[in-house]
């Protein structure tokens, strides 16, 4: 095993450069979901140099990559992500998943055949906002991975990702424009109907659970003050503890919110979901033991307790996987001083030292991982019989 592992660092430090380099040409193309042809095509470029049998786009999904190296019976997935955020280009570090994902992937490669594994490195488009996981998943890609892993950048180090479930989804008000000093009783000012819902969302936060969160913005809010608006949009988020409670609670109350501001108002109301609902994540323990085990092994130094990541809660498409398939997402910390994800000085710590090591430790970290797991007879076992279901 310590001969195995000192080969997976020689690999992957062998590569180490062109890793980084990856990581800060994706940064620099900071293409939105479902947008990355650019990011996706150089990950795909990258596989395919390494071995891998490659398609680039499946499905309806221009960006997604499945690439696939060594025919042992024991199939891991490594997923990538490299979607950013708009305007504020990659605040959350996906050029560092990404380049990970391509080095774990690539050095998996060159001794599956000795392990019995085969690898599967997923290129997943639109993580923020699109669930391109989840598509993914139900399109039959997941199909036959006994285990998945990816890890993602913070402003700490931590093992698993405090995750809730989210609903992403657009408000539409359609009222009537008139003049707003000559005529306004002529028309339904659909801002209004937008202020409305929020004073009510406003009034259920004392009703809702300490887990949940509503969050949104005003994407179209009308064209001039002096013309009553026809129509207004926002963009908002509903996130739960898990996703029966999102569904069966939180949502359709936020709902009820933007309901009452169409009544109040007598404009229209119109919801639109551009993706599917995250669940809860569901890390699989004896692969977060392994992970905990090999990420110490390399000095990466994990929190004494879970005291960092008290109160704090994202969302990721990979959850939906971890309900599926064995999974973790484990948060390596770089050092972006006092920014924080989703802040356009967290987007420039992702191309600085720490974040290049990052790069380099996220990609040994989950080969070391698989090779553990792959070593390890009842883990393997375990894996290979919980997931038969997924064979196609």
């Amino acid at each position: 095993m310590t001969d195995a592992r000192e080969h997976l660092a020689t690999l992957i430090d062998q590569r180490r450069d062109n890793l980084v380099a990856l990581s800060h040409a994706i940064h620099g193309d900071a293409e939105v979901g479902f947008e990355e042809h650019t990011s996706s095509r150089r990950v795909a470029d990258a596989l395919s140099a390494g071995g891998f049998d490659v398609e680039h786009g499946v499905d309806d999904l221009p960006t997604a990559v499945v690439a696939t190296a060594g025919t042992g019976e024991l199939t891991v997935g490594i997923c990538a992500e490299y979607d950013a955020l708009p305007g504020i280009g990659h605040a959350c570090g996906h050029n560092i998943i990404a380049a990970a994902a391509v080095g774990a992937g690539l050095a998996l490669a060159e001794v599956a055949d000795d392990l019995g594994i085969t690898v599967k490195v997923l290129g997943t488009p639109a993580e923020e906002g699109g669930g391109g996981k989840i598509l993914m998943l139900q399109r039959g890609h997941f199909d036959g991975i006994h285990a998945a892993m990816m890890v993602h950048p913070a402003p700490f180090e931590f093992p698993t990702i405090p995750c809730l479930a989210v609903q992403h989804f657009n408000v539409h008000y359609t009222g009537r424009s008139a003049h707003a000093s000559a005529f306004p009783h002529l028309g339904r000012n659909a801002a209004d109907a937008l202020t409305v819902a929020q004073v009510a969302i406003g009034v259920l936060r004392q009703h809702i659970r300490s887990t949940d969160r509503i969050h949104g913005i005003v994407t179209d809010g009308g064209d001039a003050a002096n013309i009553i608006p026809e129509r207004t949009a926002g963009q908002w988020y509903a996130r739960s503890a898990t996703l029966e409670e999102l569904k069966r609670v939180l949502y359709p109350r936020v709902q009820d919110c933007f309901r009452a501001g169409a009544l109040a108002t007598g404009t229209e109301v119109r919801f639109e979901e551009p993706g599917p609902a995250y669940s809860e994540f569901r890390p699989d323990e004896d692969l977060l033991a392994l992970w905990v085990r090999e990420a110490t092994g390399i000095g990466r130094e994990l929190p004494p307790d879970d005291s960092l990541a008290e109160g704090l809660a994202g969302s990721t498409d990979m959850a939906n996987v971890s309900l599926e398939i064995p999974a973790i997402h484990p948060m390596l910390g770089i050092d972006a001083g006092e920014a924080v994800n989703h802040q356009p000085e967290f987007a420039a710590a992702c191309v600085t030292a720490s974040a290049d090591r990052a790069v380099r430790d996220g990609a040994l970290g989950m080969a070391r991982t698989t090779l553990a797991a792959a070593e390890d007879p009842a883990l393997r076992d375990r894996l290979l019989s919980a997931t038969d279901r997924h064979a196609g």
